[in-house]
């Protein structure tokens, strides 16, 4: 038998938004064992250390501070080799309710900065012949999203985008795939899903009996960003425990009963 395939992501370079908590946070310490230098960048600094990684404050929003970010990562370190657009979210706003800023706002962070930094990153990817860029969506891009209906249309957008320069940038060597992340526990989760009781009810719903981690979505990163993916490209990855239960079934058996 061969040997069992390890991951080993060391003298890559690699940059995750949002990467100072929640799934970003998980994301960038997983590169950073693996071996790579990670910067992570966010608006606000961490709250602690983050062992093998560097931070800058950077609101990815803006087209003109993520090309600086992206050329002075290049300059200091040669190269970029990885690109974790993590950065996302939005508050739950009625649609009748969302101001044309708000709803701006939120395609600006879902959608439109993940195009920033994928175009700061392509030239320098380009020269080196190789790269791999994932974009972190929700499964709020493939359903329904009530209350946040903007960012579930922009992270739609956004798995678009992922196949369009999928198949734009695959000739120069630049892998671009997007993850499907289903509902997570993170330190937010409480505002979205309700209490401890209600994130272990939320969790048994589902085929795998528990809400996902950070740990899960950086797994998958790590095995897109590795050589044991080196022919998956434009790929949408559901990483969701085997999916939400559809109501359906409750209303059937209720009807049935």
């Amino acid at each position: 038998m061969g040997e069992v395939p390890t991951i080993d992501l060391t003298g890559q370079v690699a940059l995750v938004t949002g990467g100072t908590k929640g799934l970003g946070r998980s994301i960038a310490l997983a590169l950073a064992g693996a071996g790579a230098k990670v910067v992570v960048c966010a608006r606000n600094a961490p709250e602690d250390t983050m062992p093998g990684t560097a931070f800058e404050a950077v609101d990815v929003r803006d087209p003109e501070a993520v090309q600086a970010l992206v050329d002075g990562i290049v300059a200091r370190h040669g190269r970029i080799d990885i690109l974790v657009n993590n950065a996302g979210g939005s508050p739950a706003v009625a649609a009748a309710d969302a101001s044309a800023r708000f709803s701006e706002a939120i395609v600006r962070l879902n959608l439109l900065a993940p195009l920033y930094l994928a175009q700061a990153a392509y030239p320098h990817m380009a020269r080196q012949g190789s790269g791999s860029i994932v974009n972190i969506a929700s499964v709020s891009a493939i359903r329904p999203s009530p209350g946040t209906a903007a960012y579930g249309a922009a992270k739609a957008g956004l798995l678009n985008l992922t196949q369009s320069l999928a198949q734009e940038w695959g000739p120069q060597g630049v892998r671009v795939n997007a993850i499907i992340a289903g509902l997570m526990a993170t330190e937010t989760a409480e505002a979205t899903y309700g209490d401890a009781e209600a994130q272990a009810a939320v969790g048994r719903s589902m085929p795998l009996q528990r809400m996902g981690t950070g740990e899960d979505i950086a797994g998958a990163v790590l095995w897109l960003c590795s050589p044991l993916a080196s022919w998956v490209s434009g790929a949408r990855i559901n990483v969701d425990g085997g999916g939400e239960r559809p109501y359906f079934l409750d209303l059937v058996k209720g009807a049935g009963a």
